[in-house]
Parts: C-alpha cells; sequence; structure tokens
C-alpha cells in the first residue's frame, strides 16, 4: 500500500505552509540565528572529515579554521564540541581538537540507540498526530519525492531533516523528541554521507513512505517497525559509503 491508497481526512496544506508549520523540536526560533553559523561549520568539516579530506590525527586549531571560514572563534568552538560528540573529533591535552575515527562499537551504539529512539516517536506519533500534523507529514514527504528524483543530496538531507523533525513533534513527548535530536546529531555525519551513495535518495523515500503509511494508519507497531528498520538501512548506507572514500 502507499499514500496515494489512504483517504484524506482534513483539506490538504502545500508544501510551504508544512515548511512554516512543522513545529521544530531541535531548538527554540529565537535561538536558531545564534547557532545557525556552527551547524553549517559543524557540517563542513564533518563532510571533509567523513570524505578522507581531514585525516585521523589532523590537528584543528580553532584560529585557523575561523580565518578559514572568516568566522569568530565561538561557532569554530561550538563545531567542534558537537563534533566530539559524534566521535569524529577527539579533545587532546595539550593538542586541542584533532581529527578521530569512531570505532565500530561506537558506531554501533550510536545507530542501535538511535533506531529505538525514532522507532518510539514513530509509533507514538502513529497514535497522537493531530490530522493536520499528519498532513503536513504527507507534504514533506511529497516534497522528498520530488526531490529524491532531482539528485541534491544536500537539499535532501535539509527536508529530510524536517520530516524527521515532524515525526519527533507528533509523538507528543517533547522529553523524548529532545532525546531523539540529541542522539539525531551525533549520528548526522554518518546519515548525512549515506546520501551521496547511487540511488540512494529514491530507497529512502520509500523507506519514509511505509513509516507514513503506518502512522497515517494509526499503526504504532507498523510504524515503529518500519521506522526502526529505515535507521538500519541508514547504517548499511554508510557502511557502504565509508568503504568507498
Amino acid at each position: 500500500m502507499s499514500l496515494d491508497d489512504l483517504p484524506s481526512s482534513v483539506r490538504p496544506i502545500s508544501v510551504e505552509e508544512a515548511d512554516r508549520s512543522v513545529r521544530r523540536v531541535d531548538r527554540p526560533s529565537s535561538y536558531r540565528d545564534k547557532v545557525t553559523r556552527a551547524e553549517e561549520l559543524r557540517l563542513q568539516l564533518a563532510d571533509e572529515i567523513v570524505r578522507g579530506g581531514l585525516k585521523p590525527g589532523t590537528a584543528l586549531d580553532e584560529t585557523d579554521i575561523a580565518r578559514r571560514f572568516g568566522v569568530s572563534r565561538t561557532p569554530v568552538r561550538e563545531a567542534l564540541r558537537q563534533l566530539v560528540a559524534s566521535g569524529l573529533v577527539e579533545a587532546r591535552a595539550h593538542r586541542g581538537a584533532v581529527v578521530a575515527q569512531p570505532s565500530i562499537e561506537r558506531l554501533t551504539g550510536m545507530f542501535e540507540a538511535m533506531a529505538e529512539l525514532e522507532a518510539l516517536c514513530a509509533g507514538l506519533a502513529a497514535e497522537r498526530m493531530a490530522p493536520a500534523e499528519r498532513h503536513r507529514l504527507e507534504a514533506v514527504h511529497e516534497e522528498l519525492r520530488l526531490l529524491s528524483y532531482a539528485g541534491n543530496p544536500e537539499r535532501f538531507h535539509e527536508v529530510n531533516e524536517r520530516f524527521h523533525n515532524a515525526i519527533y513533534a507528533g509523538s507528543q513527548n517533547g522529553y523524548i523528541a529532545e532525546i531523539t535530536l540529541a542522539t539525531r546529531v551525533r549520528v548526522q555525519p554518518f546519515r548525512r554521507a549515506q546520501f551521496r551513495n547511487l540511488g540512494r535518495l529514491a530507497k529512502s523515500h520509500a523507506e519514509h513512505d511505509r513509516v507514513v503509511v503506518a502512522i497515517l494508519r494509526g499503526d504504532r507497531t507498523g510504524a515503529a517497525a518500519a521506522m526502526r528498520a529505515h535507521i538500519e538501512l541508514v547504517r548499511d548506507e554508510y557502511e557502504l559509503y565509508a568503504v568507498s572514500v
């Protein structure tokens, strides 16, 4: 069954309305401008590390990075702190930050936690999402369908985060949403990298479709199982990417 087979109970809203309306659970809007640059730096540095542009053991000097990107040291410091949490950077005494290589055990642990937390959010969302929230989720899902044909992994990643945010918010449990997002921030560099695999965007959308169908049917068990399987496949896709670079 696909989304097309499901009945609609309220007026569909546009993708633009969904983009404005999906409640962000990752940070208060008043804080957004302050952290945006740090987030951008984190993603840029994480991409370079995951792609092998910055090798393990490479020193990451805050002043040099700030000069390179034309920013102050404050967002650089915050970006490095978040990369330490991901295991991509290690803080060493007397050496500052250096590029690290997360162990298989750490990656396995992060992805296992991510799969269970996202499954929990999806299951709760199946039971608790209001009709308007369900239509917002459908709208973002449709946007991802169109982007899956465009072949732009960076843009797909951005909208993918909105998709997952909508499910976290739909769980109607702010504490679980907060924990889930904190874990996603740590796993994010690896999730982002796997979108570069050939054909991955279309596969990701198909996996999302199973999650959305279950949520719209109010199937808590099915939504949780579909989301857990999705994150497990994300982990597999990252491993395929890692051996290719």
